[in-house]
C-alpha cells in the first residue's frame, strides 16, 4: 500500500482555533480511516510546518480526504508519495 507524508500548515482560521487541533486530527483519522487510509502517525512540529502525519492506503482515498479536509480550511497541505527501502530497491534495479 502507498506512503504518503503529508506537510501541514495552519491557516489564520486554523491558528485561530488551535487549541482544536488536537481533536480536529480526531475527526481526519475517522474520516481517513473510513476513506480506507490508515494514520501511521501525527507529529505537530516546529518550523516551516506546523503537522506532519504519515498515512498509508489507495492514491484515490488518499486525494478524497486531502480534498475533504481543505475545504474545512484549518490547514493547507503539501503530500508527498513516500518509499521504503525495499521499494526504492525495486526501482532502481535496473538503472
Amino acid at each position: 500500500m502507498p506512503t504518503f507524508v503529508t506537510l501541514a500548515n495552519f491557516t489564520d482560521q486554523g491558528a485561530r482555533n488551535v487549541k482544536d487541533s488536537p481533536q480536529r486530527f480526531e475527526a481526519f483519522k475517522s474520516a481517513a480511516e473510513a476513506a480506507g487510509v490508515k494514520v501511521q502517525s501525527v507529529h505537530w512540529t516546529q518550523g516551516a510546518y506546523d503537522i506532519v502525519i504519515i498515512t498509508e492506503g489507495p492514491e484515490e482515498a488518499q486525494m478524497t480526504i486531502a480534498l475533504k479536509t481543505a475545504a474545512l480550511g484549518n490547514v493547507r497541505t503539501q503530500t508527498l508519495r513516500g518509499y521504503s527501502a525495499a521499494e526504492m530497491r525495486k526501482l532502481v534495479a535496473n538503472i
